[in-house]
This record gives structure tokens, C-alpha cells and sequence, in this order.
């Protein structure tokens, strides 16, 4: 068999198929690249105006999810949509409930501004004004009117009182007293019971009938005293009007359009007549708490809570990173004055689904289920289409602390979350409302196909990469080494990797070497230069394994030849690196009924794909030599000094071939090693990691005594497509050191490995002597006949045996 060509090792990007000399002459993507499915989900989901057409975008980290999406917001959204200011303010029919305000975009600041201009005034005039000549003079007016009613209205029966001897005495308000007199003094009991009867029953007569007199005038002096209050409240208005309402008249007038502002404004208008002592009392209990609550305005009762406040009509879209239930619900806050907590409207503070109401909400889909009570909460929000404030603690406990219930926000909102496929199929299986909620996924490629016109978007994708990041601009060359890494990364020549993260990773690393060296491009070089870095960085336990080969710790053979020993090879991965490393499995063979016994299995280091394997290399066995007579040898496998569990069946052909060796003694090249899953058909099936085997064989032979030529690796011819193998690689082979062979069936690599034919059976299913699988024919038949002969003596001497 020959070794694949150079071309085949690895697929370079052709200059001419890049038509600029640097990405300068590039326009940048506006979009992300690759992703036309996920992007149409998108646009449906967002151009969906019912409920429940929610986003879930499904893909691994670093493919570009939230990019996409900022991007795809950033140039599809509706700019005809409405967006609004929310506020709260205060209810002064129900304290306990404050009111919601919507406004244009814009005017909720408007209004703030406006009510505080307002306030400001008021807290220094309307002092000033119930403090004034005129206003006490009408006040001490109404107050000397109703005195001089009251006296007057007690005088007469003071004076009807004295003429029957009696005293009348005022206490408090409501109270008095009639006392009969003795003279200019008052009956003691003594006196008054010295009195004739006849004196006494006159005494009696005259307090009953002068009680009753009393009680009229006292019935007066209330209703004089009520009309009193109205015409202090009456007075009190007018000053107020004078003094407040041509400024609430002109608010009224410049928010005539939003009914519910105007009548905010009227219920301030008549409250503040209510609450003059807010104005006129030194307050500083409520100083205090507008201090403690960083909110030095006054008075608190008038204040415009701005809730959410949008700069301009743009729609919002809001990326939420740390998605609490306060972050995202909004929450109350509390302010404790002298041992007391106090709590109003002003102290309602949004959340993100305030803050992207109208709008959109991003959000990553782990970070959301790790919050307790928060994924409850965010679909009971969803379907109800109303966002409440509630008090986490009140739902977590049982105290029964006085807050607030401020009136319900209504949700008009779409949320795009971001999560890996485990998660999403979880959400699907566990939980019945998610697939209401969330309609549409968008599912993000991995890979794209690799073609002239792929290229070039890619090379434009790279060019929007360098504008975004601010990076130096690279040359055709860059990109062309970017393009071939990112093939590399897909593990296939003709697949581009879309995992942005690491892509926007090389090209910063790669600008920082370009900058270190001075210079005004990144060139291939610096991309070089970046990605020997960036595996010296992570190889610190590859050079320690690859110490124990160097020293002899690790037995590897790569040259000679031995019976029932092959290479293998394994891919390890630490963190994010992975490379190849060599494996030495080996087969013995004993008289038995023809099984094959796994001691990794039976050890229980081995993982059920690789138990697969082996098993199917077993029935593979017994179909070529065990059709109609059984095997009498039976035979061992393993991983020889390997102390960790093995998992994947890419090592099932070269177990087939050290099984093989074994079992007709032909002893196996050890340097070559062999890679690939095999069928029970004898078929070799693709594998993973192909590059970093081929590449951990290859640092195998250059630490044991260096390249001599002859030594190579056989991988399935399945994966040849998936080669782009390391520019040392590829140098070797180019300079016949170092062979790579692809096989499609067995037989071809027992044929490489064991330098002889394995055999074709003829029509009686004989194989040619000199072949491998002549060789096991034969000494099979050898066996059973030896059994034969050893049955027969049996029957001789004991012919009842049977």
C-alpha cells in the first residue's frame, strides 16, 4: 500500500482564492457568519407578535450567540415601536398601593423635573406666604369672629345663670360646670344641706333647665366652630390657589393629552390643601429619612418615582449578567429611623424586566436556573403578561413586616436566553410550560462548509473581528494561516470552525506578537508565533509524558518487530488542550473455548464503548475461524501500563491485529502505529482525534532515537478528510521520513502491520498458506485434529465415555 500524498495531509488556503492583499480592503460583517439558520429563528421569534414566541439559542460557549443577537437587534429592530417611562407615584386614597404612571418616552423625566421645580417652590413660598401680615390677619379674623361668637353664646347663660344664683364655669372644651351659690362663694355639701328642702328643690329646677340651655349653646358653638374650619380651609385653598395654582394649571395643560398625568396633578392639587402641616412643620423626622434613603428632595409625598426612563424611543435591549430575583423583578427598599423601617413609593426600586419592558431581555439560561424562585418567576411574569414587586422576604418567611403593593407593571417584553443543548433538552423534559414560553430555538452551527466563497466570508468575518477588537489589520497571508487553523479546529478540510471565541482569541494574541515585534500588520508569522505560544503555555503535562517516553519510563517500541504487540494510539485533554500520545496493547494466546477476555473490562477500567469493542472484535474472530468448528484458543488483551479508565473503541482494530499476531505467531512492525474502530464485518470506521494521534506517534519516534524512515501511522481512510496535520508533520513526509497510510478493511492493515497478506479464502474457504489467515487456519485445524486423536484414545480405552 502506498502512504497518502502531501495534499492529503493537509489542506492549504490558496492565495489567489483570497482577492485582497490586507483585511483593510475588507468590509466587516455586519452579521455573524455561518449562522442563517439561528438567525432565521430569530427573526421570526422577534417579528412574532403574540405571546410565548420567546428565544432559546442552543449552542456551545464562544460560537457568538450574544453577538449575534446584539448585532441582529442593532440592525432589525422595529424603530416604529413606542417605547415608554414608567413612574410610581404616590396614592392618596390607599397609601398602601401606589400608582403607576406610562409616558412617551422622555416625558416621565419631564414630569420629575416638573414636580420637583414645583415642590422646591412650595417648600419655600407656601412658609412664607401662611406666615405673612395678610394671611394671619384674615386668619386671625375668622379666628376673633368665631371667639366672639362662643363668648357671647356663653355669656347668656352665664348671666341667666347669676340671676338664679348659680356659677357657670368653663373647664375644657365640652366641659363645664354649674355650682349653686352662697353668696360670692359656692355651696359647700354642708351648706347646701343646711338649705330647706324647698331652697334645694329651687336649686335643682334651675341647673336641669340651665344644663339644657347650655347643651343648645354648646351645639352652637360646634356648628359655629365647624364653619369655623371650613373658612379656615376655605381661606387656606385661596392662598394655596394663589400661590400653586397657576403652575398646576399649566402642568395640567402641558400633559393634557395623558389623562392619567392630569388627574395625578388634580389628586396633588387637592392633597396638598390636606397636608399643609407637610410645609409648615420643621419635618425632621421626614428630613431624616429622605437623608437615609440618599434622597435629599422634599417632600417625600410629592415625589415622581422614575422607575424606568428611556433617553430617546429607541427599544430597549438589556443584557442581563447577573440575573437575581431583585436584579430582575425590582424589589423595595427599606430605611430604619430610630429603630423603626420605613418604607414608601419612592423606595420601589426596577428590575431588568423594567428596564427591558417594550424592549428585549438577554440572559444566560444557567445563570437564571442556578437563582432560587427566579425561573418561577419569570414565567409566572410570561403568562400573565403583569410584573408585580414583591417582597422576596415576605414569600421566604412568615413576618408579617408592613410594605407596600405597588400597582402591576404590564409586560411586553421578549426574553432570549442563552444555554447549552443538556440544558435545553432538561428544560424540555422537566418542565411542561417551558415549550409554551420559549417557541423558538435557535440552534447555532458549530462548523460551515468550506468553499471559495466561505473563505471569503470568513476572511470578512476575521475583518469585522480586527475593526471590533481594534486590532492591527492583517494580511491576506493571516488570514489564509487563521482559515487553515479554523479548519483544524472543525477537525476537517473542508469545514471552517465557527467558534468565534477562539478565533477572536488568536487574532488578540496575534496582534500582540505583531505589536512586540514592532510592526504595522499581523502576518502569518505572528499567527505562528501566537499559536506555538498558546500550546507551550498548556503542554506542561504532554512534555511530562512525553518525559517518561525519553527516559524509558513508558515502554514504546518504534522500531523491529514483535508477536501480538501493537502501537495504539490515545488522545488525552487537559483543560482545553489535547494531544496524542502512544499505547502499547498486547495479545496472548492459550489453549481454551475461543474467547477473548478484556482485562481492562475486567479490571473495570474499561468503559462500555470500549467493552463494545472488544466484543465486536470477538464475533469478527469467531466469523472468519469459528463458522464450524470451535476455537480452542482463547486469548488476553490490555492496555499495557495504563492505570486510568479507558473509554472509545478507536482501538479495537489495533486489538484486532495484536489478536491476530498472536493467535498465527507473525510478528508486528513496531514502527507503525494504528488507530481506528472496527465492525463486525471487518469494516474500519472513523475515529476522533486523528491529527493529535498522528502527531503524538510522530513526537514518539523523534524522542525514541529519531525519524528513521520507515515509520508511519495507519488511520481509516474515513478520516483522511478530517487531516490537517502540523507543519513538522507534513515537512517529515514531505522529505520521506514519515509515512501516513489509510485502510478501509481490516485485512489492509494486517497486511501493513504484518508485512504478509492476511488471505483470501478460496471457494472451499481455504486460505493461501503463506497468508496470515492461513496461518491461524491452519494451526486451528492443528489443534482440532490433536483433540480428535485425543477423543479417539478416550473412546479406546473407555468405549462407555460416550
Amino acid at each position: 500500500m502506498k502512504p497518502l500524498h502531501l495534499h492529503q495531509l493537509y489542506k492549504a488556503c490558496v492565495l489567489k482564492d483570497l482577492p485582497f492583499k490586507t483585511t483593510k480592503q475588507l468590509e466587516p460583517l455586519a452579521e455573524i457568519v455561518g449562522q442563517n439558520r439561528a438567525q432565521e429563528a430569530v427573526r421570526f421569534a422577534l417579528a412574532m407578535p403574540h405571546g410565548g414566541y420567546n428565544v432559546y439559542a442552543v449552542g456551545r460557549n464562544g460560537l457568538g450567540k450574544r453577538t449575534m443577537m446584539l448585532r441582529y437587534l442593532e440592525h432589525h429592530v422595529d424603530t416604529e415601536q413606542q417605547s415608554h417611562d414608567w413612574c410610581y407615584v404616590a396614592n392618596f386614597e390607599e397609601p398602601r398601593v401606589p400608582r403607576l404612571l406610562k409616558l412617551p418616552a422622555g416625558l416621565g423625566s419631564q414630569l420629575k423635573q416638573d414636580m420637583d421645580k414645583l415642590m422646591s417652590r412650595l417648600v419655600k413660598v407656601i412658609p412664607q406666604t401662611f406666615d405673612s401680615d395678610s394671611f394671619l390677619e384674615r386668619s386671625e379674623q375668622l379666628k376673633n369672629e368665631y371667639g366672639k361668637k362662643q363668648e357671647d353664646e356663653l355669656e347668656k347663660v352665664a348671666v341667666q345663670a347669676k340671676r338664679k344664683k348659680i356659677s357657670l364655669t368653663v373647664t375644657t372644651p365640652g366641659g363645664y360646670r354649674l355650682v349653686a351659690m352662697n353668696g360670692d362663694e359656692p355651696h359647700t355639701a354642708e351648706t347646701f344641706e343646711a338649705l330647706s328642702e324647698k331652697e334645694r328643690d329651687r336649686f335643682e329646677d334651675a341647673i336641669n333647665r340651665l344644663e339644657k340651655r347650655l347643651r343648645q349653646a354648646l351645639r352652637k358653638i360646634a356648628d359655629w366652630e365647624q364653619e369655623y374650619a371650613e373658612k379656615q380651609h376655605a381661606l387656606n385653598q385661596e392662598t394655596l390657589a394663589g400661590i400653586s395654582g397657576h403652575q398646576l394649571d399649566e402642568l395640567v395643560e402641558k400633559y393634557r393629552e395623558l389623562p392619567d398625568v392630569v388627574e395625578y396633578i388634580n389628586s396633588v392639587r387637592a392633597d396638598l390643601v390636606e397636608n399643609l402641616d407637610i410645609f409648615l412643620d420643621d419635618g425632621e423626622e421626614q428630613v431624616a429619612i429622605a437623608y437615609a434613603s440618599l434622597d435629599k428632595k422634599m417632600p417625600r409625598r410629592y415625589l415622581i418615582n422614575l422607575l424606568v426612563h428611556q433617553k430617546s424611543n429607541e427599544v430597549p435591549v438589556i443584557v442581563e449578567e447577573n440575573p437575581t430575583y431583585h436584579n430582575l423583578f425590582g424589589y423595595v427598599e427599606n430605611v430604619t429611623y430610630k429603630g423603626t423601617v420605613f418604607t414608601d413609593f419612592s423606595l420601589i426600586r426596577p428590575g431588568s424586566l423594567h428596564k427591558a419592558n417594550g424592549g428585549y431581555l438577554l440572559m444566560d439560561a444557567i445563570k437564571v436556573l442556578e437563582q432560587p424562585f427566579v425561573w418561577d418567576g419569570l414565567k409566572r411574569a410570561l403568562r400573565s403578561r403583569s410584573l408585580q414587586i414583591n417582597s422576596l422576604e415576605r414569600e421566604m418567611t412568615l413576618s408579617g413586616t408592613i410594605s407596600i403593593e405597588p400597582e402591576g407593571v404590564p409586560l411586553d417584553v421578549k426574553i432570549v436566553l442563552f444555554g447549552d443543548r443538556e440544558t435545553w433538552l432538561l428544560l424540555q423534559e422537566y418542565d411542561s410550560e417551558f415549550s409554551e414560553l420559549f417557541r423558538v430555538t435557535a440552534d447555532f452551527e458549530n462548523e460551515m462548509y468550506r468553499t471559495d466563497d466561505s473563505q471569503l466570508l470568513y476572511a470578512k468575518f476575521i475583518a469585522s473581528l480586527v475593526s471590533e477588537k481594534k486590532l492591527l489589520h492583517c494580511t491576506n497571508k493571516a488570514v489564509a494561516r487563521t482559515i487553515e487553523h479554523s479548519a483544524r479546529m472543525a477537525e476537517h478540510q473542508d469545514r471552517l470552525s465557527l467558534h468565534a471565541a477562539d478565533i477572536a482569541n488568536l487574532l488578540r494574541e496575534s496582534d500582540f506578537w505583531a505589536r512586540q515585534a514592532k510592526a504595522r500588520l499581523i502576518t502569518d508569522i505572528h499567527v505562528e508565533r501566537a499559536l506555538e505560544s498558546a500550546r507551550y503555555r498548556s503542554s506542561r503535562i504532554r512534555d511530562q509524558f512525553y518525559d517518561s517516553i525519553r527516559d524509558g519510563s513508558t515502554l514504546v517500541s518504534t522500531t523491529g518487530t514483535c508477536v501480538g504487540q501493537v502501537n495504539a494510539l490515545s488522545v488525552l485533554s487537559t483543560g482545553g488542550y489535547e494531544f496524542g500520545l502512544s499505547n502499547r496493547v498486547t495479545a496472548t494466546c492459550y489453549y481454551g473455548d475461543g474467547g477473548v477476555m478484556d482485562i481492562e473490562r475486567d479490571a473495570k477500567l474499561g468503559g462500555n464503548i470500549h467493552s463494545k469493542g472488544v466484543m465486536i472484535l470477538t464475533s469478527w474472530l469467531s466469523s472468519k475461524f469459528a463458522v464450524e468448528d470451535p476455537m480452542h484458543l482463547s486469548a488476553s488483551l490490555t492496555f499495557e501500563q495504563n492505570y486510568g479508565e479507558v473509554e472509545g473503541d478507536s482501538a479495537s482494530l489495533a486489538e484486532l491485529c495484536a489478536l491476530v499476531s498472536s493467535l498465527s505467531g507473525v510478528p508486528v512492525r513496531q514502527d507503525l502505529a494504528i488507530t481506528g474502530s472496527v465492525n463486525q464485518f471487518g469494516e474500519v470506521q472513523p475515529i476522533g482525534g486523528v491529527n493529535e494521534k498522528v502527531e503524538g506517534f510522530f513526537a514518539t519516534c523523534q524522542l525514541k532515537g529519531g525519524l528513521t524512515g520507515e515509520q508511519g501511522v495507519i488511520v481509516p481512510v474515513t478520516n483522511v478528510q478530517n487531516l490537517m496535520l502540523d507543519a513538522e508533520v507534513v515537512s517529515a513526509v514531505r522529505a520521506r521520513q514519515f509515512s501516513v497510510y489509510a485502510v478501509a478493511h481490516v485485512e489492509e492493515a494486517i497486511s501493513l502491520l504484518l508485512g504478509l497478506p492476511a488471505g483470501k479464502p478460496d471457494k472451499r474457504g481455504r486460505y493461501p498458506k503463506q497468508s496470515v489467515f492461513g496461518i491461524i487456519q491452519q494451526r486451528l485445524e492443528q489443534m482440532r485434529e490433536h483433540e480428535r486423536q485425543e477423543h479417539a484414545k478416550a473412546d479406546q480405552k473407555d468405549p462407555s465415555i460416550h
